[in-house]
């Protein structure tokens, strides 16, 4: 016998064996057009940070996902002139964080990592200088 819960904005369903005898008669839920993750890209019109974004490939979760959401902030956040400088403490963490999984942050992911920083730095100072 199936049953559901509730987590959030998420809905569990577990089903047994005997549930999957049965063609489904599950209901799909249209999206809704209100929904403030869908159709914006890495930062929602708010300037927060969208960690639903496609993106980041998922980086936000998984075993270092804590980690590469701490080091993403304070490079986002950072104000210092050379953005990001005041991070290193958090993206070393992440860096031993993904070092302990290799398997699933091979060490390409960590370099594109690091290009995309050094692209958003190099962005940002581009936008400052135009102001």
């Amino acid at each position: 016998m199936a049953y559901c819960r509730q987590e959030g904005k998420d809905r569990i369903i577990f089903v047994t064996k005997e549930d999957h005898e049965t063609p489904s008669n599950a209901e799909l839920v249209a999206d809704d057009p209100n929904d403030p993750y869908e159709e914006h890209g890495l930062i929602l019109p708010n300037g927060d940070i969208n960690w639903n974004c496609p993106c980041l490939g998922g980086m936000a979760s998984g075993p270092c996902g804590e980690q590469f959401k701490a080091a993403f902030s304070c490079f986002h956040y950072s104000t210092e002139d050379v953005k990001g400088s005041d991070c290193v403490d958090q993206f070393r963490a992440m860096q031993e964080c993904m070092q302990k999984y290799p398997d699933l942050y091979p060490q390409e992911e960590e370099d594109r990592l690091e290009e995309t920083a050094v692209s958003e730095a190099a962005t940002s100072k581009e936008e400052e200088g135009s102001s």
